[in-house]
């Protein structure tokens, strides 16, 4: 069995939960209401698409900021920070499959969350595997899957004013692509892992994961500038499909956002626009 289907989510860092909610939204992108974790500090707005996600994940609970990731994080930058694996089957067969392959997954974690809607709380609910830094190299990443998914979409929810409809791709930027080579030929098979000249993708279903250097990211997307002082490794970009590319701009540009624009017609937020995330819009 093949352990990972796609991409489940991206997780990308705030500092201030409602101030990115409401800079999401200037953006054209619909979110659910707010939640909170139970078995850590932390709570959310998602911005839900038919199939994956982006989840805009704060804390909630400062006097605990330091003894959770997320805090290590935001202490230098906002922005994204990881990416949730979707399995093929459960936690536990996602697992028995990675280590079929010799690697080293994590017992299944649970996780779970109140969402606040205004007919009552609901507790959406998760199980997480991990897998060691070194067999991941570049990215911070888990599996996730949910145990009761029909708490997870409304359609209310996946009705994005911009026209987004789903996540393409995480562009991480990294000192060496080649050298990540050997981990991601093992975790997802040969067969799914290309390279052109420095730069690496990996091919999970519909999605990708392309690791470049910041000069290959800069080549590839001149209409999308990176910080100089971007920490590596990182992620810097969140790729996303919309239904038309025109509808989007006007819709940007009615909310005073002028995204640049790439030889091939993607839109590019800058990072500055979207809590440190550099934002793609690719027509479908």
């Amino acid at each position: 069995m093949e352990p990972i289907a796609g991409i489940d989510h991206v997780i990308v860092g705030v500092r201030d939960l409602e101030a990115a909610r409401d800079r999401w939204r200037r953006l054209g992108f619909a979110l659910s209401p707010r939640g909170r974790h139970l078995e850590q500090p932390t709570g959310n707005y998602c911005i839900m698409f038919a199939a994956d996600y982006i989840e805009l994940l704060g804390l909630v609970d400062p006097p605990a900021a330091g003894a959770h990731r997320l805090g290590e994080f935001l202490a230098w930058r906002e922005g994204p920070m990881g990416v949730a694996l979707a399995p093929t089957g459960s936690a536990e067969e996602a697992r028995a499959a990675l280590i079929e392959r010799g690697l080293s997954p994590t017992p299944p974690r649970p996780l779970s969350r109140i969402t606040e809607l205004p007919q009552g709380n609901v507790q959406p609910r998760f199980s997480l595997v991990s897998l060691p830094p070194e067999q991941t190299p570049g990215l911070d990443c888990f599996l996730c899957s949910h145990l009761n998914p029909e708490l997870m979409r409304r359609a209310e929810w996946l009705d994005h004013p911009n026209g987004a409809t789903g996540l393409a791709a995480i562009h991480i930027v990294v000192d060496d692509a080649s050298a990540l080579l050997p981990a991601y030929d093992r975790l997802f098979g040969i067969a799914k892992v290309t390279t052109t000249d420095a730069v690496a993708a990996v091919h999970i279903g519909r999605h990708r994961l392309v690791f470049s250097t910041p000069d290959d990211f800069v080549t590839m997307h001149p209409g999308a500038p990176l910080d100089r002082d971007f920490a590596l490794p990182g992620i810097a970009a969140i790729e996303l499909l919309i239904r038309q590319r025109t509808t989007a701009a006007a819709y940007l540009a009615q909310h005073g956002i002028a995204p640049g624009e790439l030889p091939d017609g993607t839109l590019a937020i800058p990072a500055g626009e979207a809590t440190g995330a550099i934002l793609l819009l690719r027509e479908s």
